[in-house]
């Protein structure tokens, strides 16, 4: 491959298309600018090429120079509408003709071209098995891992009826299906009711007329032959090898390489403009989970860090994580900020919702709010208390998930794994949660209520009170949410992924330092010393030679400066009963990274209990706001 010193690389989500422009600057590749404009996937242009062109020239018109070639005159775009001025519905029209220059020719285009998508909902999948804590769980984590939303999960022992499940199916069309069940030489007669039951059901896909459904067979091998009689040639039936070979082993390597190669050749294909994409870019198009999967398994691999990732929607949250090598990806399908923030209400609680909020708040004035935004759900916050309030619903969302997550990412017992990304979710339900909170070395927060909060404090209090890091952690931010894009391009192009993602993507707020264990308010909980190592940027001069030595008692939080690209040597002797990785009671010592908000030292106790009175309550919110520089609602 040529050497490459323009990237394109773009998303197309199910509201807006995003496009980046990234580009090698001396030995660094550095992003350049960000554009990006209304996804046109649905009706009245069918033409998601229109949206990817649309996004593509905001960026010519950002760096001043042409990526994209036609052979007709372009269009021009509609102020702020986002829209081509002569553009038709259906995709036929001027936009026709233009594309992505791939490579650059005479000065015009780019070198990589690289995309995403969601559009039209991502990758919706049923998952059928033979037992539902088994089989059908295994299929569950192989399509988790492959960046599809699972719609519905079928077994032959789920409790419903056959016709129940007939209808199901009929009614939810998903792209396509995973069958799993029965061990090598195991049972066929389960397997073959499956195949029945997806006959009778006749399903259909979800995009395309006239098209057969994708099917991925992945149970017992020796049940192929019989399934295939009962199913013939009305779906397109594709066999893998076993989820689970035997009861202790699961193999989801070849079921996840299969769903995104169907994804390629039947989703992407039947989307409206989706195969004219797929000729403009330089590799296939990946999902947008799936890519977001990758950059995580990327930066852990390289890093050799344990991380977790979660991207906080309005509709959805998917949480990632890697643990010992382990990738791991769960959504909760029904938690979010705006289409499904009633079903946080449902979920939660009000009282688990208003025990975040540091004002007095009325339940009923409460929970209206909350159905007024999931009405309306593109509003944004116009108060302070209409921001917290928020913020008190994205904890619980953050939470939920987190607990569905780690109930998921569980390892097998008495079995040695390869572990590798395509081992998503490598584990059984018998086995401990891989989810160690002492072990976590970073947390990135992705999600408009992440990403674009006010003050950067508020994330990082909100990740704090939500995942409850233990130890020593780093917290960060996905700044424009590139990560899908920086995803797919780590497949082609790891070293400019990486780079683009440590010096423009994330944004660290700083290290947490958070003791496990409980006392009563203000009894000692910790002493940090610490000893400033590096140099504060650009000054030549040491940040603070001298060390320090702050007591911070039980129930109090503190946030002491500390600027991005600065070190200090930090030494936690904790108290009695208390853990902050070397043992109760034990001193630890580690160098501590700055960010945007510094290094916070977390004593409120793990696990986070706060007060069930309410007076009480306010007044510790209030004091840990202060902590952070926050102001308190009038």
């Amino acid at each position: 491959m040529a050497e490459v010193k323009t990237i394109l690389a773009t998303d197309c989500g199910s509201t807006t298309t995003k496009a980046i422009l990234i580009e090698k600057q001396g030995d660094e590749y550095r992003l350049v600018v960000r554009g990006e404009a209304p996804t046109t996937v649905e009706a009245p242009f069918d033409d998601v090429t229109v949206g990817v062109t649309n996004a593509t020239r905001e960026v010519e018109e950002l760096v001043g120079r042409q990526i994209l070639t036609s052979s007709v005159e372009h269009p021009t775009l509609r102020q702020g509408s986002g829209q081509a001025s002569n553009a038709e519905p259906g995709g036929e029209n001027a936009e026709s003709g233009v594309r992505v220059q791939v490579p650059t020719k005479d000065g015009v285009g780019v070198d990589l071209y690289v995309s995403t998508s969601s559009a039209g909902g991502g990758l919706q999948m049923t998952v059928a098995g033979v037992v539902k804590s088994m089989s059908a769980e295994s299929a569950e984590r192989a399509a988790l891992g492959a960046g599809a939303i699972i719609i519905d999960v079928i077994a032959v022992d789920d409790g419903r009826k056959e016709y129940e499940k007939v209808q199901r199916i009929r009614e939810l069309r998903p792209d396509m299906i995973l069958v799993s069940g029965g061990t090598d030489g195991g049972t066929v007669t389960h397997l073959v009711e499956i195949g029945e039951m997806l006959v009778s059901a006749d399903p259909r896909p979800r995009l395309g007329v006239g098209v057969k459904l994708p099917i991925i067979y992945a149970g017992n091998k020796e049940a192929v032959e019989a399934v295939k009689q009962v199913i013939g040639d009305r779906v397109d039936m594709k066999v893998v090898d076993n989820l689970r070979p035997t009861l202790d082993r699961e193999n989801l390597y070849p079921a996840r390489e299969a769903i995104h190669e169907l994804f390629l050749q039947h989703v992407m294909q039947q989307a409206p403009g989706y195969g004219k994409l797929m000729t403009w870019t330089s590799t296939g198009i990946m999902s947008t989970p799936n890519a977001v999967g990758k950059i995580i398994q990327t930066i852990a691999e390289l890093e050799k860090i344990n991380v977790l990732a979660v991207d906080i929607g309005g509709a959805t949250t998917d949480v990632f994580s890697v643990f010992c090598d382990v990738f791991t990806r769960t959504v909760s399908a029904n938690l979010g900020m705006s289409y499904s923030i009633c079903n946080v209400l449902a979920e939660a609680g009000i009282q688990n919702i208003r025990r975040w909020i540091p004002f007095e708040a009325d339940e009923w004035s409460l929970r209206n709010q909350l159905r007024n935004k999931m009405i309306r759900p593109t509003t944004i916050p116009q108060t302070l208390k209409d921001l917290y309030v928020e913020h008190a619903v994205a904890r619980e969302a953050l939470r939920l998930a987190f607990i569905h997550h780690k109930s998921l990412a569980r390892e097998l017992k008495g079995v040695q794994q390869t572990r590798t990304i395509g081992d998503a979710l490598s584990q059984g339900a018998t086995g401990n949660t891989l989810v160690n909170m002492m072990d976590l070395n970073m947390i990135v927060g992705s999600g408009g209520v992440l990403s674009h909060a006010p003050r950067r404090e508020q994330s990082a209090l909100m990740m704090l009170d939500a995942y409850q890091p233990e130890g020593v952690t780093m917290l960060a931010v996905d700044s424009i949410f590139m990560m899908p894009q920086l995803g797919i391009l780590s497949e082609v192009l790891p070293e400019a992924a990486l780079q683009v993602f440590k010096r423009d993507c994330l944004i660290k707020m700083g290290t947490a330092i958070a003791p496990v264990g409980t006392a009563k308010d203000g009894q000692p909980c910790c002493s940090v010393s610490f000893e400033y190592s590096t140099l504060r940027q650009g000054s030549g001069q040491a940040s603070n030679v001298q060390p320090s030595t702050l007591n911070v008692p039980f129930g109090a939080m503190k946030v002491l400066p500390l600027a991005e690209g600065e070190k200090a040597t930090v030494t936690v002797t904790p108290a009695k009963g208390f853990d902050i990785g070397a043992g109760k009671g034990k001193p630890h010592t580690f160098e501590a990274e700055g960010g945007v908000v510094g290094v916070v030292i977390d004593c409120r106790g793990r696990p986070l209990v706060l007060p069930a009175d309410d007076d009480t309550r306010l007044r510790k919110l209030a004091e840990w706001l202060e902590a952070f520089g926050l102001n308190v609602p009038k």
